[in-house]
């Protein structure tokens, strides 16, 4: 199970991204990419789909 510290950790640099980074592609789930927008949405909707892009993100090392 995800912490709830990841979620935070991923509203804080969401919050500290540029307005014109956050249209960018930030993970590519189930052969669909994710821009940081779309992330939050699922991320803080706490979709099925939002827990997966957060996991990824954790993998990728994006958030520690």
């Amino acid at each position: 199970m995800l912490n709830m510290n990841f979620r935070a950790k991923f509203l804080r640099i969401y919050a500290n991204l540029p307005l014109n980074q956050r249209n960018e592609i930030v993970v590519v789930i189930d052969n669909e990419p994710m821009t940081w927008n779309a992330a939050r949405v699922e991320i803080e909707n706490d979709t099925k789909k939002g827990k997966e892009i957060l996991q990824k993100l954790i993998d990728l090392q994006i958030i520690k």
